[in-house]
Order: C-alpha cells, then structure tokens, then sequence
C-alpha cells in the first residue's frame, strides 16, 4: 500500500521531533518534512505535495488559519489541527474548523513524552481518516451500540400520535462544522425545533454553539438537561455528554446524561436518533450529514421504521461520505439531497 506523505506545520522543534518520530513509528505514514512555519511549508510543498498536512494554529510570519484558508482555496488537502486547547484558543480552533479542517487534536502544553504515549494512535487514527476518507471508513472493533444507553424501540408496539410539535434531528462529524453552518444559517426564525449531534470534543460544543448563534436568525445553544425543544431553536449535544429526546404531552425536551461510548463517541448520533424514534415517532425528521464511520445509520433506520422522514446528505456534497453511506446501505434514507436543500427540506416540515 502506498504510505500516507504527510507534512508537519509547528514552530516547536521539540514537537516537530516528537510528531515526526509518532507518525514514523507507523509503517503506513510517510513524514516528508517537519518546518517550522507555513512559508517554509509552501517552500517544500513546491516539490512534493503531502496527503495530509498536520498544522499548529500559532506561528510565526503566517499564523495557521491564514495558511488553511490558503490551502482550501488553492489546492484543497487533508488538515489536521495539533493545537492546545486553551479557552482563547477554542475559538481559533473553531475558526479551523470553519475553515475545512478535518479533526482536532490536543497538543498539551506540557509532557510531550506523555503525549507521545497517549495521543499517539489518536494522531496516527487522525491522519490515515484524513487521507482516505472518502474511499474508505475505519471499522472499529468491540464497539458499543445505543443499547448501552437506552433499549431499542420495539417497533410492532410503537404508536405515536401526531401533534402539531414536529421536531428535526440532525447528525454529522467530519466536515459537519460548515455543513451545519450552511444548513443553520439558511432557516428563517419560524422553523421546526432542532436537536442536533456533531462529534466534537466538550471544550467546543459550547463556542461552537455561541458562534452559530450569532450568524443565525434561529436560537442556536449547547443543551443543558431539561431544555426545550420548540420551533426556531436548535440545541447541540454538549461534548462529552450523551443528548436524548424526551417527550412531555405535546412537548419536547432534552435529557443529558453520562454514559460509555457509543459507536465509539460521546455524544453518539445513534443514541439521540434512538430516543427520537421512541419519543417523536412519525412526527420527526432525521437528517444524516457528512461524516467518517456508521454513527447514526441504525438508528436513522429506527425512526424510519416508526414512520419518520429521512434523509440523507448526498455524496457530492459531503467532504466526508461515510456516515450517509452506511445509512443508505442500510435502508435507513429514504432520498439522498443535496447539503444546500437540507434547510428547504427542514421548513417543508412546518406544512406536514
């Protein structure tokens, strides 16, 4: 198999060898340079260009988000952030994000050697998804399904009544930070209630939230245990934590609770899919988006199966095709649409 040529972005020297040394350890990985900032990088990208490049955020001479916009615009490439995670950072990781970054990794401020130990198959795991994402998914072993977190709907005895509260469920990873801006920013004030599960870890959800917030004319806000669930809202699971659909009456709310990982993540698109088949029935809509892996297609394919609408994000737009792919091969989509006629097909609820 050809090896994965990757190019290291960092003004550390300390973490130029550390990173080299991690990804060399794994025989499919290729380091073709280690520079110390984006001008040197564009300097040796010339005569080779990398699958994937693995980027820090504060340089010198370009900062790390001038050189992604720069890349995304002139020769689109696998990115993978290795930042630390401060609070004023959060917010220029997920400008990164925005940007077309694939992931996210945490780069301590201290203890690189524990670094090494424990970030390094994350790292490792972060580069080969970035530079294969679209032809293959990574399979992990032994992993758990919604079960762990609530049982499945028994589907022969499920009844829903159909209320005048409809509700959207929006599921996504990999690339879902832009989808979710374009889909959100696009809904007009007057929209069904959303509940919505992007992978991302628990110092994101609540900057991501607050930054959506502000470009949308929807309410957008990290959910909090017991929040409402109405019409010109959306709520995003909060990093680290499960988020669950419950209904009372005629109405919705979310429950946040602990629990394993599900599918491998915690917030798990199963898991909220799940209990929106049990609590929402026929009067929901899922939505699969772009993302790596099968999170969400069992249970897309469970609110099908009690009567909800279902779509899927089609190939061409997905930077990811992978979570709507395993929905698809499973039955669980019931049309393939476009990212930019998600937001039609959301208003269209309000006349169902």
């Amino acid at each position: 198999m050809k090896r994965i040529k990757v190019i290291v972005v960092d003004d550390s020297a300390v973490v130029r060898q550390v990173v080299t040394a991690l990804l060399e350890s794994d025989p499919d990985i290729q380091v073709l340079a280690a520079v110390a900032d984006p001008i040197l990088a564009m300097s040796r990208m010339a005569n080779q260009w990398p699958d994937v490049i693995v980027l820090d955020i504060e340089m010198p001479r370009m900062d790390g988000i001038t050189f992604l916009k720069k890349i995304m615009a002139e020769h689109p490439t696998p990115v993978v952030i290795c930042s630390t995670l401060t609070e004023r950072g959060t917010q220029t990781s997920l400008a990164a994000l925005s940007a077309g970054a694939v992931s996210i990794i945490t780069k301590p401020k201290l203890g690189l050697k524990q670094f090494l130990t424990d970030a390094s198959d994350d790292l490792t795991a972060a580069v080969k998804a970035a530079a294969r994402a679209n032809v293959r998914k990574l399979q992990p072993r032994d992993k758990l399904t919604a079960d762990a977190i609530l049982p499945a709907v028994d589907t022969a005895r499920h009844a829903m009544i159909q209320t005048t509260e409809r509700v959207v469920a929006l599921g996504t990873s990999t690339g879902g930070t832009q989808a979710l801006e374009v889909v959100l920013t696009a809904l007009p004030r007057v929209c069904p209630g959303i509940v919505i599960v992007q992978h991302m870890p628990e110092q994101f959800t609540a900057a991501f939230a607050s930054r959506l917030n502000g470009l949308c004319q929807i309410e957008v806000k990290e959910a909090q245990n017991n929040d409402r669930v109405m019409p010109g809202r959306a709520l995003i699971a909060p990093g680290g934590k499960h988020m669950l659909l419950r209904r009372n009456g005629a109405q919705y709310f979310v429950e946040v609770v602990d629990g394993p990982l599900v599918n491998r993540h915690r917030p798990s698109v199963d898991v909220l899919f799940r209990s929106v088949a049990k609590s929402a029935g026929a009067n929901a809509l899922g939505v699969i988006m772009t993302g790596m892996g099968d999170d969400g297609a069992a249970g897309l394919l469970e609110m099908r199966k009690v009567g909800a609408q279902t779509l899927g994000q089609d190939e061409r737009s997905c930077v990811v095709y992978g979570m709507p792919k395993e929905a698809v091969k499973r039955g669980a989509v019931m049309r393939a649409v476009p990212l930019e006629s998600i937001a039609r097909e959301i208003q269209a609820q309000m006349s169902l």
